[in-house]
């Protein structure tokens, strides 16, 4: 979503196909896709059969809401052909190095990674041959390389190093037999908590131990790439905040007049808040049959923060 959002900002998409592509609408039309790719996982015989439909799905994506707008633009064509051509060769890798997944995933992260692949293809069109957006400006050429390095690179470096303290209690609480988080099978969470559990391996390694999964890491990452992205296009970039309640922050912020224009207080906000966040995870427990609670709590944390930070990398990238 946040790749075709930034085709949006850049006014890609022309007037039969833009209302597909503008918030709310776009995330439910998407999941509409995401559901047909499950289903062909779900009623595919084979692998030939669930890579043949995927490609059909592909194609007719791009056939009719994406190719239709190439027209629109005085654009090259080389990158979106790249990207659709690697889109499609993208599923079938996909599909075929995923032999032991369940169907359903299997098809919705191949057809998933299929669209993020031409996505990109037409982000390289734009920034090789920028077209004229609906303002009659050309993107704004944006320093490119350190907006990237502060937005992805300082995240990353803290998910690792936050990933690191974990590694070695999640190892010893595997070899324990358990997961972090969830107590054992054959008692309830009440029956846990009733009693002392503090020298149990799920109270011991848990709260180090979840630092290295990949719920924590995702949730880690995305929300401090929102904060950073957005404090980096609003302090330096002169780009505007469009949600209320993040505005008011950073008019707070702004109000100190300490540095740029108050998104840095946006920043400490968020870095503050997945600190909770990941505090309260340490301290969680489920049962065993809970866990996929746990990681639909998860994915949706992760996406509210990954999502807009995404979007705001691209169009800071592309300066649209």
């Amino acid at each position: 979503a946040p790749i075709l959002r930034v085709l949006e900002d850049a006014d890609f998409f022309n007037d039969s196909t833009d209302i597909y592509f503008i918030s709310p609408i776009i995330h439910l039309h998407l999941a509409s896709w995401l559901i047909i790719s499950a289903l062909i996982g779900k009623f595919s015989k084979d692998n030939l059969a669930m890579i043949a439909m995927l490609l059909a799905a592909y194609t007719f994506f791009t056939a009719s809401l994406i190719q239709p707008n190439w027209a629109s633009h005085d654009m090259g064509t080389f990158w979106v052909m790249t990207g659709s051509i690697l889109g499609a060769i993208t599923i079938v890798v996909a599909v075929h190095n995923t032999p032991d997944w369940h169907s359903i995933p299997r098809s919705m992260l191949a057809f998933a990674s299929g669209l993020t692949v031409m996505g990109l293809g037409h982000w390289a069109q734009l920034y090789s041959t920028p077209w004229l957006q609906s303002s009659n400006r050309f993107p704004v050429e944006n320093e490119a390389l350190w907006p990237l390095l502060v937005v992805i690179g300082l995240p990353t470096i803290i998910t690792w190093m936050v990933w690191k303290k974990g590694v070695e209690d999640l190892a010893q609480l595997r070899l324990c037999g358990h997961e972090v988080g969830v107590i054992p099978d054959g008692i309830t969470l009440k029956e846990w908590e009733s009693e002392d559990r503090s020298a149990h391996p799920v109270e011991m390694l848990s709260p180090k131990g979840i630092l290295a999964t990949p719920m924590v890491a995702g949730i880690l990452f995305g929300q401090l790439c929102d904060g950073l992205a957005t404090m980096v296009g609003i302090d330096w970039f002169g780009y505007n905040e469009k949600h209320p309640i993040s505005d008011i922050v950073i008019q707070f912020g702004d109000s100190f007049g300490l540095l740029g224009n108050g998104a840095w207080l946006f920043f400490l906000v968020k870095a503050l808040l997945v600190g909770l966040i990941v505090w309260m995870f340490t301290m969680m427990r489920v049962e065993s049959r809970q866990q996929h609670l746990r990681v639909l709590i998860v994915l949706a944390v992760m996406i509210v923060g990954m999502a807009p930070g995404l979007r705001d990398i691209g169009r800071l990238t592309l300066g649209v």
